[in-house]
């Protein structure tokens, strides 16, 4: 049964009472599942004077009642997407008993608005004021007034609404309303995302700039900063402005953690938000006492494009192939994560035991499809290397070989080396790679990051330069290399605009060895 009622504006003094007369109770006993339809009226987009509808719909499962209150679970779309209105797609969370809250995000569906990507001064109060609501519902469990239990699940810009809403709310109360969440190959910080050390990844930015266009999701200043990008090589400021609270990372910055358990999980082939945007939120935005009630899980996926030139796999042996395949959920006991997710949410909501376990560690898929589970992901074994020597703005990739097969890599590596230059804004770009010699030598998961220097410079000393975050076994008979590229197809058009060279001494792999 579906209904649709609109909320007026909701303000931080909205009582609940007011709040829950608002809609109408139908008893559950009229439908398996109640469906109801709202909207929110929340701040205007900066720099404009007009309240931005966020709009939802409200899953109450059969037997929910003020007499029998259930824990929430929010859910939201990825970028460009709109919100789920069809109960079955959460048969699995209503049979369980939680009550869902489906919601489009601000420029998207049925909102208002254009989308800041998760600020927290907008797409944080609209997270904010739906969560008000959700605590308006008399049949939604509350552990205090106007404080429901509650959990979260979403990829993608999915996964960004969790954490701008739960350290928006860390911010301006001190605590967060949300008790656990499940976010998925989401970020950490969305400029070194779409931009690390200042190079586009221009394959993803024009992705997503495209899949705004229909809703005109975006404001046009972003649409002219990253035409700028295209036009000079460099971010302008505009777009660093823009974005630069949009991710845990600042929150981070401005000495904030969450103290809630977070069941992550983090694509492996993803090369728009890759394996390290999780491993930093993992490391970094939960307080210690959170980690040790939290998991994560890699897995081959995510946000994935093949990797053309150079060459990747994702190590099972086909080209640039982008598989999905999540060998850790069933090493945790669940067939996949959506089931971890669940359970994880049944222990941290309704206080069911499952059995998991796995706390406090990360649980990687290799390349191929096993699980290695480690404590830390730092690097463990440092392996020389010859120099290496590359020129920048043109020529072909190179492979250097670093050790030779059977080992697994798990973690993330990096390169120390005594840089000297000649040009005037070189960039090269790393990955590892796994072949039986440099010729068929492959990268690791598609994934490569760039190295940059800006101007001239003569035996200056780098130390602990990013290479991709991996998981993968390098079998007998196999060589783990350092490839070293002038080009990257993931940043088509940002490699060095001025042909020059770029040499490496005394270079060293940082690798995290299991």
């Amino acid at each position: 049964m579906r209904r649709t009622t609109r909320v007026p504006a909701l303000a931080a003094a909205a009582t609940s009472a007011a709040l829950a007369a608002a809609l109408t109770v139908v008893p559950a006993a009229q439908a398996a599942t109640d469906v109801t339809d709202a909207c929110v009226t929340s701040v205007p987009d900066p720099g404009k004077s007009a309240p931005v509808d966020i709009c939802f719909t409200v899953f109450r499962p059969e037997g929910a009642s003020s007499t029998a209150p259930v824990p929430m679970v929010m859910s939201s779309h990825g970028w460009g997407g709109s919100r789920t209105t069809d109960p079955a797609s959460f048969d699995y969370l209503l049979e369980a008993g939680f009550g869902v809250l489906s919601f489009d995000q601000r420029g998207f569906g049925e909102s208002g608005g254009q989308a800041h990507i998760e600020n927290p001064d907008v797409e944080g109060k609209d997270v904010q004021l739906v969560v008000d609501h959700i605590a308006s519902l008399d049949w939604v469990e509350k552990t205090a007034p106007n404080d429901p239990v509650l959990g979260a699940i979403g990829g993608s810009y999915g996964g960004g609404y969790q954490f701008v809403g739960a350290f928006t709310e860390l911010r301006d109360s001190g605590t967060t309303r949300f008790d656990a969440l499940v976010p998925e190959i989401t970020w950490n910080s969305l400029t070194e995302s779409l931009f690390p050390q200042g190079v586009p990844r221009t394959e993803w930015a024009t992705a997503l700039t495209a899949a705004a266009v229909p809703s005109d999701a975006l404001p046009p200043a972003i649409h002219t900063g990253f035409a700028e990008a295209a036009a000079t090589g460099d971010v302008p400021q505009s777009l660093h402005d823009f974005l630069d609270k949009n991710g845990p990372a600042w929150h981070v910055a401005q000495g904030r953690k969450l103290d809630i358990p977070v069941l992550f999980g983090q694509g492996a082939t993803d090369n728009l938000f890759p394996l390290a945007e999780g491993l930093r939120n993992f490391a970094t935005a939960l307080t210690e006492k959170a980690r040790a009630r939290s998991i994560f899980v890699g897995y081959n996926g995510g946000h994935t494009l093949p990797a053309v030139f150079p060459a990747g796999t994702n190590g099972t042996g086909a080209p640039s192939a982008s598989s999905s395949e999540d060998a850790c959920s069933p090493a945790l006991g669940s067939p996949s994560f959506a089931d971890l997710g669940l359970r994880f949410l049944q222990q941290n909501l309704q206080g069911e035991k499952s059995g998991l376990t796995g706390f406090g560690r990360h649980h990687l898929t290799t390349a191929a499809g096993r699980c290695v589970s480690v404590k830390s992901v730092a690097p463990s074994v440092v392996q020389p290397i010859s120099d290496v020597i590359t020129t920048v703005g043109a020529g072909a990739p190179q492979a250097y070989p670093i050790a030779q097969g059977p080992l697994t890599v798990a973690g993330s590596p990096t390169l120390d080396a005594t840089m000297s230059t000649v040009g005037v804004d070189n960039r090269a770009f790393v990955a590892l790679a796994v072949g039986t010699s440099a010729a068929d030598a492959r990268i690791v998961q598609n994934n490569m990051l760039p190295i940059r220097q800006v101007g001239t410079v003569l035996g200056k000393r780098r130390t602990g330069m990013e290479l991709p975050s991996v998981a993968v076994d390098v079998p007998a008979g196999q060589t783990l290399f350092l490839t070293v590229s002038p080009i990257s197809d993931m940043s088509a058009g940002f490699g060095s605009r001025v042909v020059g060279a770029m040499t490496l001494r005394d270079a060293r792999v940082n690798l995290p060895l299991r």
